[in-house]
């Protein structure tokens, strides 16, 4: 009976210590909320936004060797009378922009 008990505590405290460990380790994203809020605030600097978008999805991503899960999204504004597009990448685990690129822009002469 002793050894029985014994067992089964000692495999409950595997998995607990097992479960712990992958909550640890695990790596929680940003929202994709957050992180387009965060690069309306960036571009607003520059002055207001027309427009914005964030795909919801976190997908892979290579940099320079490096690896990341992002999230894609875009900004429309207007510059001195010309509506400038950008598409940007954000890092999903930190809402860092990763990269910003001018999509199109509408020269208005």
């Amino acid at each position: 009976m002793k050894w029985k008990s014994f067992l089964l505590g000692a495999v409950v405290g595997m998995i607990g210590g097992y479960a712990a460990k992958e909550i640890i380790n695990s790596k929680t994203n940003v929202s994709p909320e957050k992180v387009l809020e965060q690069v309306k605030k960036q571009f607003t600097r520059n002055g207001p936004i027309n427009g914005s978008w964030i795909h919801m999805e976190a997908e892979p991503y290579e940099k320079q060797q490096i690896h990341y899960r992002i999230y894609k999204g875009g900004i429309s504004k207007n510059n001195n009378g010309s509506l400038e597009q950008f598409e940007f990448i954000a890092d999903a685990q930190t809402g860092t922009l990763l990269d910003v690129r001018t999509l199109s822009s509408d020269l208005n002469s």
